[in-house]
């Protein structure tokens, strides 16, 4: 967060963690401002390359192995609807264990919400300076920082924004893991030795029972503990240090009725430029760094996306309900309200509390406030999001800006086997998409318009391409940069930038898509590098010469140019038909995830028709076994003659993806998943798509539906 007036700037930095659960620093230790960290605009050239993990054939994967939760585990089904605080008791029902719910950002991590507040100016004859910076320097060039806090252009008008992106050095985060391997070390240590004390010690009948008990319950929680741990490790996938984010905001004049800046932002403008000390900067790093995020339930992958696809305004409001439980049967017992009713922590009334725990109206975001100087400020945190989201933006927006002129008046793209994959007229944002997932040079231009616009298409960009399920964009992403950095940014492979300087347009071999926002026009270098012939189209051709598509990525000899192989045209419809009936962001971003879903299982499917196997799908033998009555794995088409069609559509978009980062981070999330998977033996997807898309007869119906009821036993499986 980067604030500036009068030709002053007030930067906040913080972490890029929607999905770390607010613990970069797990071990405990408190965070030592007095160190230097080294950060830079641009990953660092020490971050191993992925793409030597491969020459043409899948990487080989090595599963974890792991039990079915539902042989092994007793877990109690948690439906998402609303519920009582006060849990029911009584009755001869069996008490099952109710598994702690985490918070995503915990009360006790050493992490703040804000790690560093910069504050830079413009000087005629100095240029842009860094003035401030609390709670410690920032190693690093301070010059190229103040330089990313002052936009092209931001004196023509009164407010701008924009966000970039730095990059830790890989020497912290090597010390970070290293501490955080050690206090996981003692953490076993210390339950061993408390099992073997509690092995050795005395037992007595009654008590001794009720005592065993709750040790079991205890170290269940902790193993739990442990696995969440390792879970987060694994979300957050080997890209290397965490990102840190700066969100810029420029104001050349103040304007306090300006309704696109936070309350807070304005408070603290007004207040800096009363009082330009650090004192001033300490109260706003303080106040929001105090703000408590602790009741906000930290949800799984799952449920992140069931959250974000459904407008229902109390979606898993009983994980909330429990987050206030467990707080409240932690307090004292002196601050428990006193009652008849409920003569146990267990038994807990949250209406009791009067106004001290609210319920969200929306659990889609969760309220809460930053005291500064006296005011209180309401803020809303969202309580599901997805990798490569970052900051406020609108796919919607970002659809439109390129869909109308286009609607309007088509031009034909030159053609590129990776990026046209639907012909000369496929839809701009289908070629946006198809150059980020083959790893192209995408900028986004934005002439005499507000840097934080292009800073918005970008970010848009990546959450589109990722739909929440591709990593490696944003790791890549400049929202905005200059030419000053152009000497830099090419040295980045696939980079999607954000500019403002129109001689970006004028030097093709520094871009393979340029997008223009203005003209909501896109275009495609003539200077792209061609795609390459692999051996994957060579064994599609051979196996399918009627489907295969020839080397500019059109249509098969026997098929006509209109055809839409790809279904692409037919989705991209149904999205503007969506986006014109006022369906709603949430809605437009479902359907792009399942559209990013669809592309990766149908890149499985080739892989093992070309290469007899793909490290995209695990656990292929054991679905082909039928440990659940039926059989079968993978992605499924009505007939032998849509397969191929589809195939021979996406074999170029596929073979160019096959060789980029988001490729490989999906492939480790995929073995990390498969750790935890609740069910194996059972491709759930595949049986309801032949559920959904065949014409089966009622025993094979009937043998999907009980394979189903036999496997889904718990919350976890469904």
């Amino acid at each position: 967060m980067v604030l500036k007036d009068h030709g002053s700037l007030m930067t906040t930095i913080h972490p890029n963690r929607p999905l770390n659960n607010g613990r970069a620093n797990s071990s405990g230790n408190q965070v030592n401002l007095n160190r230097q960290a080294s950060l830079s605009s641009f990953p660092s050239s020490r971050t191993p390359s992925t793409n030597s993990m491969r020459n043409g054939v899948s990487p080989a994967v090595h599963l974890p192995t792991r039990t079915r939760r539902g042989e092994s585990d007793s877990g109690s089904r948690t439906p998402s609807t609303p519920s009582s605080i006060a849990p029911v008791t009584g009755g001869s029902q069996p008490t099952q264990r109710v598994r702690k719910i985490k918070s995503q950002y915990p009360a006790d991590s050493p992490e703040r919400h804000v790690e560093y507040i910069l504050v830079a100016s413009f000087h005629i004859d100095h240029g842009a300076i860094m003035e401030h910076q609390y709670p410690g320097a920032i190693s690093g060039d301070e010059n190229m920082l103040a330089a990313l806090m002052l936009p092209d252009q931001a004196h023509v008008r009164n407010q701008d924004w924009t966000i970039f992106f730095l990059h830790k050095d890989d020497d912290e985060e090597e010390e970070a893991t290293k501490r955080k391997a050690q206090a996981k070390k003692k953490r076993e240590k210390a339950r061993k030795e408390s099992a073997s004390s509690e092995d050795n010690g005395p037992k007595h009948s009654r008590s001794a029972d009720v005592d065993t008990d709750l040790s079991d319950e205890e170290s269940g929680d902790q193993n739990e503990e442990e696995n969440e741990d390792e879970e987060e490790d694994e979300e957050e996938g080997g890209e290397g240090p965490p990102l840190i984010y700066v969100l810029n905001l420029v104001n050349t004049k103040q304007d306090i009725s300006a309704k696109r800046i936070q309350p807070l932002l304005l408070l603290a403008l007004e207040e800096y430029f009363k009082s330009p000390f650090p004192e001033t900067l300490a109260s706003l790093y303080d106040a929001v760094n105090a703000m408590d995020l602790s009741l906000m339930p930290r949800l799984s992958m799952l449920e992140r996306f069931v959250l974000q696809s459904s407008d229902t305004k109390d979606l898993f409001i009983e994980k909330f309900e429990q987050m206030i439980q467990q707080r409240m049967a932690l307090e004292p017992a002196s601050n428990q309200p006193s009652s008849p009713d409920s003569p146990s922590k267990s038994n807990l009334d949250l209406s009791r509390f009067g106004q001290r725990y609210t319920l969200p109206r929306d659990t889609h975001e969760y309220e809460s406030r930053v005291d500064y100087n006296g005011i209180p400020i309401p803020i809303k945190v969202p309580t599901a999001i997805s990798p490569e989201t970052v900051g406020d933006f609108s796919i919607i927006k970002l659809i439109q800006t390129f869909s109308a002129p286009h609607a309007a008046s088509p031009q034909p793209f030159m053609l590129h086997p990776h990026l046209t994959t639907s012909g000369a007229f496929t839809h701009p944002i289908l070629v946006l998409v198809n150059a980020m997932l083959t790893q192209k040079r995408v900028i986004f231009l934005g002439h005499n318009r507000p840097s934080g616009e292009v800073a918005e298409a970008v970010l848009a960009a990546c959450s589109l391409v990722s739909g929440g399920i591709l990593r490696g964009f944003t790791r890549h992403a400049f929202p905005y940069t200059d030419l000053t950095k152009i000497t830099d940014l090419l040295n980045v492979p696939g980079f999607i930038a954000g500019v403002t300087n129109p001689t970006f347009a004028n030097h093709p071999q520094w871009w393979d898509l340029l997008c223009d926002i203005p003209t909501g026009r896109m275009k495609i270098s003539h200077k792209i590098d061609p795609a390459t012939v692999t051996d994957g189209l060579m064994y599609f051709q051979q196996q399918n010469p009627t489907y295969a598509p020839n080397t500019t990525g059109t249509n098969g000899p026997s098929l006509s140019l209109s055809t839409d192989m790809t279904g692409d045209q037919t989705f991209i419809d149904d999205i503007l038909r969506s986006i014109t009936s006022r369906h709603g962001e949430s809605a437009i971003r479902a359907k792009w995830r399942d559209y990013i879903i669809k592309f990766t299982r149908i890149a499985a499917a080739f892989e093992e028709s070309v290469y007899g196997a793909s490290a995209l799908y695990i656990g292929a033998s054991e679905a082909d076994v039928g440990a659940f009555g039926v059989s079968g794995h993978g992605y499924v088409w009505p007939d032998d003659q849509s397969r191929g069609k589809e195939l021979g559509g996406n074999v170029w978009r596929i073979e160019g993806w096959r060789n980029t980062r988001s490729y490989y981070s999906f492939i480790q999330d995929l073995v990390a998943f498969w750790g935890r998977k609740p069910i194996r033996g059972l491709d759930l997807a595949y049986q309801h798509d032949r559920l959904r898309m065949l014409k089966l007869s009622h025993e094979d119906s009937g043998r999907i539906f009980l394979a189903f009821s036999e496997a889904i036993k718990t919350y976890d499986e469904d």
